[in-house]
C-alpha cells in the first residue's frame, strides 16, 4: 500500500514539473516572437534565457511577470500571442514608436498594469479588456494613429480599476454608464477625443478624484448636475465642450481644488457654494453665458471669470437690480434657457431684453411674453416681485407643476395666459379684471374652479372696469368677440371656396390620382369644421394640450359606424378599440373606455397617456391625435397601423395565414424600437421610463416600420443614478429582476425588456411559454445559456430564418450579444439605449430599409395637429389627413400581479 502511495506521489510530482516546463516553454516562444517583432530588439535580448533580458522579470518558475521597455526608441509591433503570458502582471511599453494592431490581452487574469501611451498603435480589439480581473492601471494616451473605437461596456467587469487614462486616443461615442461597478476608480482621463452625449448618471457617488473630459471634438453635452454628488472629486477638467444649464451646487465636493469649465454653453448664476469651497485653488468659467452678479472668490483662488464673454449684470462685484434679480429667478425656474442668457445682459431689463416690455418711462417691466418658446420647467413665484406687470404670456410651452397662488397678488395684472402646457394642481382665483387663460392643461384644475364648458380656456375672470358695460362685460371684449366672429366667418368662407375650387379643378383635369388628393384635401376642411363646431358645443370638452384636439363624440360615432362591432380591433379590461374610417378612406384607431369600468387605475392610465404623448413626438412613438370625454366615457384617438402588432407577426402568423418576418425586417424593427425608447430616455425634453415594452406594444405600418405604443404605465425617469419606487406593473417575462424584487425602476428596466424583445426576434419564442418544460419556459434564462457559442445561437434561432447566409448569421450573432448585455442581472452592466441603437444601426444600413426616415411621409412630429391640418389645407399636393403611416393602438391593462404570471395582458392587440 505504501509502495502504491509513493508511486502515485512521484507521478503527481512528475506531472507538475512537466506542466511547469511546458508553460515556461510557452513563455519562451512568446518572448522569442516578441524579440522578432521589434526592430531592432534591445541589445540584451539575445540567447534563450529570456529572464535575463533587460526589462524582463520572471518568477521562480521562469514565468514572465513583468515587461518594462519604456522610452527605448523602439519600433515594430507587439506579438499577437502576448496574452499567452499567463503570469504577466505588468506591461509597460510607453514612449516608443510601436505601431500596428494591438493584440488582445483578454484573460490575463493577473495583469495589473498596462501602459501603452505615446506610441503609434493603429487599433484596439473589442475583447481587449475581457477577463482582466486584476487590472488596476491602464494608459493608452497619445496614440493618435488609432482608428476610432468606443469605450466597451465590459469595462464594468474590471472592478479593481483605479486609473484609466486615454487622452488623444480616438475614442468616439458616449461614455458608458458603468461607474457604479468601478468603485475603485480614482482617475479617469479621456481628454481630446470625440466623445458625445451626457455625463453618465453613475458618476454620482463614484470614487473618481481626477476627471479629465476636456477638449472633445464635437463636445459632451447635457448638464453638469451629476457633479454635485461626486464627493471625492478633486480635479475636474470639463472645458471646451457643449455643456448647458447652470453650474450645480458643489457644496459636497469639499476637496475640489481645480475646476475648469471655460468654453461651454453654461447659463445661470454662479452658485455661492462654488465660491465657498474650502480647497478650491483654480477656477475657469470664461466663454460661457453665465448670469447674475459677478462671482467673488476667496483671495487664494486663481479665477478666470470672463466678464466680457459671460452675461453678468455688472462687471464689478455687487447685487443686480431688483427687477433683474426677479427675472433671473424666472429664468432659473425654466432651466436658464440659452436664448434668455444671450439677450439678458447688463443690469437694466428695459434695455433690449428679449420678451420683456417696459412702460413709457423705460424703468418698470410691464410685460413678459414667453409664448411658443418651447420652454420647459415651472412657473416661478418671483413673477410676483415684478409689481408693475400687466401681462404674462406663457402659452404653448412645456411648463409643469402648479400655478403659484402668489401671482394673484400682482396689483396691475390684466392678462395671464398659461394655455397649452402641462400644468397641474389647483387653479388660483384671480381678482376681477384679470383675463386668465389656462386651456390645454388637462391635468390642471383638480379641486379648483371649474372651466367654462367647451371653451378650453379655463376660468376667465373679466369684470368690466369701464362705463357702458353690460353684466360685467367690457366694451373692449365685445369688440374683440365681434372681430373674432368675423375672422371665423372669413376662414369658413375661405375654406369653402378652396373646396369648391378643388372640386372644379378635379373635374376639369380628369386625372384620377390628382382627383384623389383633392377629395382628401376637401375632407380636411370638413373635419376641421366638425372639430370646431361639433366639438365646441359639447359640455364635456376642453382644448387638448400639446396642440392635439378634442374630437366630438358625434364625429367618432360617424367614423366608426356608431362603434359597430365589425370595426372592433381588440378588447381589454378597460374597454374596446375600434377602427374608424374617414370619408376619404383614411383609418384611425379609437380606444373607448367607460370610467365606471376603468376605475381609478384606468383613469390614471388614461391621464398618463395624455400627459406623456403631449410631451413627446417621435416617428417611432405612437402619435395621439385627439381625445373625447363624453359623460362617463373616455376615448383616445390614435393613428392606425395596418400591420398590427409585432406579437402577431412573431407568434401568430401561422393562424393568420401570414408569412414570418425575415431577418432584415426583424433587425429594422429592433432599430426603430430602440430609437423610440432612446428618445424617451434621453432625447426628449423630459425623460420617461416606458415600463411595459413588449411585442404587443410595438405596432407596424405597411412598410413594417415600427412604433412603440401604450404609454399608460410610463413614469418620469429619476435624475442621476437614483431609482424611482413604484407599484409593480408591467408584464412578467419582461420585468427586470431588480424591479420585480424591489419595485424600484430606472431606465435600465426598459433596456432589460428591450433585450427580451431582441431574444424573441431571434428565436421566435415568447418571453414566457408555459407549454414548454420548466427549464425552457423562461426565455431569458434559457437564451443566456444558449449564447455560449455561435453554434448554440444557430440552434436557438427561429427555424424560419435562413441560417446559411454568412452576413445574416453575423448580424444575428451581434444582436444576440447585445441581447445578452441588455438582460444582464446587474442594471449597471446593461448598456443605455443609445449604445443599443449604435450597435443596430450599422446592421440595418447593410440592407437599406424600404424607406429612409428622411423619405417617410406622414405626420410632422414637430407640429401640433391643428398646425398639420392648417398646412394641409394650404398645400395642394398633400392628400392624407393623418399621414401615410396609419395607426392602430394596442391597449394593455396591468392588474396587481398576484398569480397570473403568464398573463401578458395582450387582450387588446389591434389587427
Amino acid at each position: 500500500m505504501a509502495y502504491h502511495n509513493s508511486r502515485h506521489l512521484r507521478l503527481l510530482c512528475l506531472t507538475f514539473f512537466l506542466l511547469l516546463s511546458f508553460t515556461a516553454a510557452d513563455d519562451a516562444a512568446v518572448m522569442q516572437s516578441f524579440a522578432k517583432t521589434l526592430s531592432p530588439a534591445p541589445t540584451t535580448w539575445t540567447g534563450t534565457d529570456f529572464c535575463t533580458w533587460e526589462g524582463i522579470n520572471c518568477d521562480k518558475s521562469n514565468r514572465v511577470t513583468s515587461i518594462n521597455i519604456a522610452s527605448k526608441s523602439l519600433t515594430g509591433t507587439l506579438p499577437p500571442d502576448i496574452n499567452q503570458l499567463s503570469q504577466l502582471k505588468s506591461l509597460a511599453v510607453q514612449r516608443n514608436f510601436l505601431s500596428g494592431d494591438l493584440p488582445t490581452l483578454a484573460n490575463l487574469t493577473l495583469l495589473e498594469q498596462v501602459t501603452l501611451d505615446t506610441n503609434n498603435f493603429t487599433s484596439i480589439p473589442p475583447d481587449f479588456f475581457l477577463g482582466l480581473n486584476n487590472l488596476q492601471n491602464f494608459s493608452i494616451s497619445f496614440n493618435s494613429d488609432l482608428s476610432s473605437w468606443v469605450l466597451p461596456e465590459t469595462l464594468s467587469q474590471n472592478t479593481n480599476l483605479q486609473s484609466f487614462l486615454a487622452s488623444n486616443a480616438k475614442i468616439t461615442g458616449t461614455i458608458p454608464d458603468i461607474f457604479g461597478s468601478l468603485l475603485n476608480l480614482q482617475n479617469l482621463r479621456l481628454s481630446n477625443n470625440n466623445l458625445t452625449g451626457n455625463l453618465p448618471p453613475s458618476f454620482g457617488g463614484s470614487q473618481i478624484q481626477n476627471l479629465w473630459l476636456n477638449n472633445q471634438l464635437q463636445g459632451l453635452s447635457g448638464t453638469l448636475d451629476v457633479l454635485s454628488s461626486m464627493n471625492q472629486l478633486s480635479q475636474a477638467w470639463l472645458q471646451v465642450n457643449t455643456f448647458t444649464g447652470a453650474i450645480p451646487d458643489l457644496s459636497n465636493c469639499t476637496i475640489l481644488f481645480d475646476l475648469q469649465l471655460r468654453d461651454n454653453q453654461l447659463t445661470g448664476l454662479v452658485p455661492q457654494s462654488l465660491m465657498s469651497l474650502p480647497k478650491l485653488e483654480n477656477v475657469a468659467i470664461q466663454n460661457n453665458k453665465l448670469q447674475g452678479p459677478l462671482p467673488v472668490f476667496q483671495p487664494r483662488v486663481h479665477s478666470e471669470l470672463g466678464t466680457d464673454t459671460n452675461s453678468f449684470c455688472l462687471s464689478t462685484p455687487g447685487p443686480c437690480d431688483p427687477q433683474v434679480t426677479s427675472l433671473l429667478d424666472v429664468a432659473g425656474a425654466l432651466g436658464y434657457p440659452m436664448s434668455l442668457a444671450q439677450s439678458w445682459k447688463d443690469n437694466d431689463a428695459c434695455k433690449g431684453w428679449i420678451f420683456i416690455t417696459c412702460d413709457s418711462s423705460g424703468k418698470n417691466v410691464t410685460s413678459v411674453s414667453f409664448g411658443k418658446q418651447k420652454f420647459s420647467g415651472t412657473i416661478s413665484p418671483s413673477f410676483a416681485k415684478l409689481t408693475s406687470l400687466r401681462s404674462i404670456s406663457l402659452n404653448d410651452n412645456n411648463l409643469m407643476g402648479p400655478i403659484p397662488k402668489v401671482l394673484t397678488s400682482l396689483p396691475n395684472l390684466q392678462l395671464l395666459d398659461v394655455s397649452n402646457n402641462n400644468l397641474s394642481g389647483d387653479i388660483p382665483v384671480f381678482p376681477n379684471g384679470v383675463r386668465f387663460t389656462d386651456g390645454g392643461n388637462p391635468l390642471l384644475g383638480t379641486g379648483g374652479p371649474s372651466r367654462t364648458p367647451g371653451s378650453g380656456s379655463g376660468p376667465t375672470n373679466t369684470t368690466g372696469t369701464q362705463s357702458g358695460t353690460t353684466k360685467g362685460v367690457s366694451a373692449g371684449m365685445i369688440v374683440g368677440i365681434v372681430i373674432g366672429v368675423l375672422v371665423f366667418v372669413v376662414i369658413i368662407l375661405f375654406v369653402s371656396y378652396k373646396c369648391y375650387i378643388k372640386k372644379r379643378n378635379q373635374k376639369q383635369v380628369g386625372n384620377q390620382e390628382k382627383g384623389k388628393d383633392l377629395v382628401k384635401n376637401d375632407h380636411v376642411g370638413v373635419v376641421v369644421d366638425k372639430l370646431h363646431t361639433e366639438g365646441s358645443g359639447d359640455k364635456e370638452m376642453s382644448v387638448f394640450e400639446g396642440g392635439n384636439v378634442v374630437i366630438s363624440i358625434q364625429v367618432l360615432r360617424q367614423v366608426t359606424g356608431n362603434f359597430n362591432e365589425e370595426n372592433i380591433l381588440g378588447r381589454g379590461g378597460f374597454g374596446v378599440v375600434y377602427k374608424g374610417e374617414l370619408h376619404d378612406g383614411t383609418k384611425i384607431a379609437v380606444k373607448r373606455m367607460e370610467s365606471g369600468v376603468m376605475g381609478t387605475k384606468g383613469l390614471k392610465e388614461f391621464q398618463a397617456e395624455i400627459a406623456v404623448l403631449t410631451k413627446v413626438r417621435h416617428r417611432h412613438l405612437v402619435a395621439l391625435l385627439g381625445y373625447c370625454i363624453n359623460g362617463n366615457e373616455r376615448l383616445l384617438v390614435y393613428e392606425y397601423m395596418p400591420q398590427g402588432t409585432l406579437s402577431q407577426h412573431l407568434f401568430e402568423w401561422r393562424g393568420n395565414n401570414g408569412n414570418p418576418l425575415n431577418w432584415k425586417q426583424r433587425v429594422s424593427i429592433a432599430l426603430d424600437v430602440g430609437r423610440g425608447v432612446e428618445y424617451l430616455h434621453s432625447l426628449a425634453q423630459q425623460s420617461f421610463i416606458h415600463r411595459d415594452l413588449k411585442p404587443s406594444n410595438i405596432l407596424l405600418g405597411d412598410d413594417m416600420r415600427a412604433k412603440v405604443a401604450d404609454f399608460g404605465l410610463v413614469k418620469s425617469a429619476p435624475d442621476g443614478k437614483h431609482s424611482l419606487e413604484t407599484k409593480l406593473a408591467g408584464t412578467f417575462g419582461y420585468l427586470a429582476p431588480e424591479y420585480a424584487a424591489t419595485g424600484r425602476v430606472t431606465t435600465k428596466v426598459d433596456v432589460y425588456a428591450f433585450g427580451v424583445v431582441l431574444m424573441e426576434l431571434i428565436t421566435g419564442r415568447k418571453a414566457l411559454d408555459e407549454t414548454l418544460p420548466e427549464d425552457k419556459s423562461h426565455l431569458v434564462t434559457w437564451f443566456r445559456r444558449a449564447i455560449s457559442s455561435k453554434q448554440d445561437i444557430i440552434k436557438s434561432m427561429d427555424q424560419t430564418l435562413e441560417n446559411d447566409n454568412e452576413e445574416t448569421l453575423e448580424s444575428i450573432f451581434k444582436v444576440a450579444e447585445l441581447a445578452g448585455h441588455c438582460t444582464a442581472r446587474d442594471p449597471y452592466q446593461r448598456p443605455d439605449m443609445g449604445h443599443a441603437v449604435n450597435v443596430l444601426g450599422p446592421l440595418v444600413e447593410r440592407w437599406k430599409p424600404s424607406r429612409t426616415e428622411e423619405e417617410e411621409e406622414g405626420i410632422d412630429l414637430h407640429m401640433s395637429l391643428p398646425q398639420v391640418l392648417e398646412r394641409w389645407q394650404a398645400d395642394e399636393g398633400t392628400s392624407r389627413m393623418f399621414g401615410d403611416d396609419s395607426f392602430s393602438q394596442t391597449v394593455s391593462s396591468v392588474p396587481s400581479m398576484p398569480s397570473g404570471i403568464g398573463d401578458t395582458f395582450d387582450s387588446m392587440n389591434c389587427r
